[in-house]
């Protein structure tokens, strides 16, 4: 991304106006920028800022180009970080294979040991792949020995044309088993980490927004913008038919206006008919558009993952509900 463009996209958004502003720096990479790009960043964030504007930056990184000079940044920055990490050594290096040839676990732990050196705030970010089936406890305990309070688990969802699943997606029933075995390990940790997703279905259950979009009715969440300046709205649906406009040539209700937008958004409540009768609707919403894989392009197809929902939710939801309400009347007894 020029710095021209970049200087557009901060102050174009910055001029809207937010409760608060988040930018999320992804890649492929993003440290391959350099750091003197994420200080243009700051430093155009504030000559843009409104006053008394809230700013967040979040960044996902593999870590292999984490220094002390990276981690410093973040530390000074307020940058909160985004780790892949999938596991302990022989499962994170299953399929994150380092061109050179270098064990790329070894980078990943690493990066961690100068995030924390530097006191940055770190969420582990794992890809759960065919590899991890049956391994969500020891993935789990790792990720908490490594000092990591913070997870999100990601299901490898990946098919070639045709509908042919790849050798490391996930099946729905080892996604469900996994989250099962998940959910079991961290009711029972008295020092529990926060679960992306587990505290998005309290959320639900609490009548809140659940703060990740494959649970919500609308895929108008947020918008993606390349290196170019072309705007997206989902970065898994980076295509010439979803593209919304350009950051250099229009103005960002351009793009919340936008047909496309809205059309996008739309899709994913056109949930297949059985969702209708599906009494975990209210937490999945037929799941993310890309996991509705069909090989003939059905807009209401299920999602590839849905058995795989049923058998964690059946299992999970009755515990989750007494989260819940021990947080209601809790909340209740402050007032």
């Amino acid at each position: 991304m020029s710095e021209e463009t970049l200087r557009t996209l901060v102050e174009k958004y910055l001029k809207t106006e937010q409760a608060q502003y988040v930018f999320s720096w992804q890649g492929g990479e993003p440290l391959l920028m350099g750091l003197e790009f994420y200080k243009k960043v700051i430093s155009f964030q504030v000559e843009f800022a409104r006053q008394g504007s809230v700013i967040g930056n979040g960044i996902q990184s593999n870590g292999y180009l984490i220094n002390d000079s990276w981690a410093d940044f973040f530390s000074q920055a307020k940058f909160l970080v985004g780790i892949s990490v999938d596991g302990p050594e022989e499962l994170h290096n299953k399929f994150r294979i380092a061109p050179d040839g270098t064990n790329s676990f070894s980078l990943v732990m690493n990066a961690i040991k100068l995030l924390h050196k530097h006191n940055v705030t770190f969420n582990a970010l794992t890809v759960v792949s065919s590899a991890s089936a049956g391994k969500a406890k020891q993935i789990y305990q790792f990720l908490k020995g490594i000092g990591s309070d913070y997870h999100q688990y990601i299901p490898c969802v990946e098919y070639a044309r045709g509908a042919t699943r790849l050798p490391w997606t996930i099946d729905g029933k080892q996604w469900g088993h996994f989250l099962c075995d998940l959910f079991e390990i961290w009711i029972n940790d008295s020092n529990r980490a926060s679960i992306r997703l587990f505290d998005s279905i309290i959320l639900v259950l609490l009548g809140r927004n659940p703060g990740i979009c494959q649970m919500g009715t609308s895929c108008c969440q947020y918008f993606v913008i390349e290196h170019n300046g072309d705007v997206f709205p989902c970065d898994f649906f980076v295509r010439d038919s979803t593209l919304l406009g350009n950051i250099m040539s229009n103005d960002w209700q351009d793009f919340f206006d936008s047909k496309i937008y809205k059309n996008f958004g739309i899709k994913k409540s056109l949930w297949h008919p059985d969702c209708d009768r599906c009494q975990f609707v209210k937490f999945c919403a037929g799941d993310c558009q890309k996991h509705r894989i069909s090989k003939i392009h059905l807009q209401k197809e299920k999602s590839v993952l849905c058995e795989g929902w049923k058998i964690f939710y059946k299992k999970t939801i009755p515990e989750f509900k007494k989260i819940a309400n021990y947080l209601r009347s809790s909340a209740e007894l402050q007032i």
